[in-house]
């Protein structure tokens, strides 16, 4: 009796030791847990083929967007950093194109709770969604891929990026990175919703791995760099090139068809909805640092470039290129503002071991100094009516932003708070100001690369300020106007370590 009742226990006990042991479930493979988020109309399920090790997922939901979600979710728990890998396979036409497959990150499984997402659509659009706190709206990063074959979604520390692969097979960075706070343990896994809450679709996934990422002490100093455009209306973000080497502060050309970045010391042209960039001839300047921007009647460009002396110096040529012409004949000088009459540039220039503003008639001559207090006085750029040139100075103790008459009277503190706030840039319209805000752990002098930094609007009627994004970024971010005509959208370029 005494070995009859021990030998089951023993069993049980063996079994339960080499369930435990199992790296995947018999029934989600990976995966701890499956259901419906939100109230879908028709129930969703999972099937994992341990032979091949795919997961095909059938879901229902409305969407997964504004502030409520509906889909089918396969996950686990997980702390740290992490990522989550799949291949995709839309299976079927689809009812409706906005399907998607889902690579996610969720604080919760409620609704309406925080999360991001790689989103791949029935029609190929894809794009990194998120929802910043729980109720609230949902943005997007949307990528310039189409249809990926592949994707993948990390988190690292509170930075967030996406990784996509065509036809090749190969990753790479496929849209700027943005920064969400997650709370441990949070929800890593695969959704699908079908878009149309009377039907459901299925998505096969393959080759999917989710990781744990190596803690790293030091922080990455090696970027990837994303030239995008945001919307001030909805915050949702649009790629619109990503390439190997360093870029930085976009302008947008007058007629809002083009957008003039530099990289290496050269400046490049691209259309706004992305493609091949082309490099715009400087002459003998090839040494132009990201302090360049474009006429008010869209003929000409300055540029700020050291090639000569080793120090700034501003130059002229026409938006095509050509031969520059030098403007100012001090260093160094660093170009910021253009008057909307086209006569006058307004700029930032070291003289005596003080930066101040200064402002130069287009066309040559003597320079003017607009401020003269202690510090640094920074990034003068006027405003559309021509009444006043904002500009960031460390005066009050932190970086603030100011604004003076064109003459450097009347000069008083625009913002007010405990960040350092740089490079101010009025709408077209003249109803905001766009402005690079660095945490308090930079010096107020400092504009350093590869920081968390905010991208923040100021209403200048209410002086009502709203975080537009949450970035990796500062030093070549947004030094230079770049506001679309029409007022409604920004660009700028943000960093993803490597």
């Amino acid at each position: 009796m005494k070995h009859k009742i021990i030998y089951p226990v023993f069993i049980v006990i063996v079994l339960f030791v080499v369930s435990w042991q199992s790296p995947q479930n018999p029934v989600l493979g990976i995966f701890e847990g499956n259901g419906d988020i939100g109230s879908v109309k028709n129930k969703g399920s999972v099937v994992f083929n341990s032979s091949d090790s795919t997961y095909t997922i059938s879901g229902s939901g409305t969407n997964m967007w504004f502030n409520t979600d509906e889909f089918h979710f396969a996950w686990k728990k997980m702390t740290g950093d992490v990522s989550i890998r799949a291949a995709i396979e839309m299976v079927g036409e689809g009812v409706d194109p906005h399907r998607k497959a889902c690579l996610m990150i969720r604080q919760s499984l409620e609704p309406d709770a925080p999360y991001v997402d790689i989103a791949v659509h029935g029609d190929g659009l894809t794009s990194m969604q998120f929802r910043e706190t729980k109720g609230g709206l949902t943005h997007e990063v949307k990528s310039n891929i189409l249809a990926p074959k592949s994707a993948l979604l990390q988190k690292k520390g509170e930075y967030i990026s996406m990784q996509l692969a065509s036809e090749d097979g190969d990753l790479s960075l496929a849209g700027g990175s943005l920064r969400l706070m997650f709370e441990e343990p949070f929800y890593i896994g695969l959704g699908v919703c079908s878009h149309n809450g009377d039907v459901i679709e299925t998505i096969k996934f393959s080759n999917v791995a989710v990781n744990k990422l190596e803690d790293k002490s030091i922080p990455p100093m090696k970027v990837e760099s994303t030239l995008e455009i945001l919307d001030i209306t909805s915050l949702n973000r649009s790629v619109v090139h990503q390439p190997n080497e360093h870029i930085e502060a976009p302008n947008w050309t007058p007629d809002g068809k083009t957008l003039i970045y530099n990289s290496l010391g050269l400046l490049y042209k691209i259309p706004v909805e992305g493609g091949t960039p082309e490099l715009i001839p400087t002459g003998f300047a090839n040494k132009i640092n990201n302090d360049h921007g474009i006429s008010p009647d869209g003929t000409e460009m300055v540029i700020s470039d050291q090639t000569e002396t080793g120090s700034s110096m501003i130059y002229s040529l026409p938006i095509e290129g050509g031969v520059p012409r030098k403007i100012t004949p001090l260093s160094p000088s660093y170009w910021h503002g253009w008057s909307p009459d086209g006569k006058t540039l307004a700029y930032c220039a070291e003289r005596n071991g003080n930066y101040d503003i200064y402002t130069i008639p287009f066309g040559g001559g003597e320079e003017v100094r607009l401020t003269s207090t202690e510090g640094l006085d920074d990034g003068p750029d006027y405003s559309p009516d021509g009444k006043y040139i904002y500009f960031n100075s460390t005066r009050s103790g932190t970086m603030q932003i100011w604004r003076m008459k064109p003459d450097g009277s009347e000069q008083e503190q625009i913002t007010t708070d405990k960040y350092n706030d740089w490079f101010a840039h009025p709408s077209p319209n003249g109803k905001w100001i766009v402005y690079v805000t660095f945490n308090t752990d930079v010096k107020a002098g400092d504009h350093p690369p590869n920081k968390d930094v905010m991208l923040r609007l100021m209403n200048l009627d209410t002086k009502e300020v709203t975080v537009l994004a949450k970035i990796f970024g500062g030093q070549g971010t947004i030094n230079v106007p770049s506001w679309s005509p029409d007022s409604q959208q920004i660009a700028f370029v943000s960093y993803t370590p490597k």
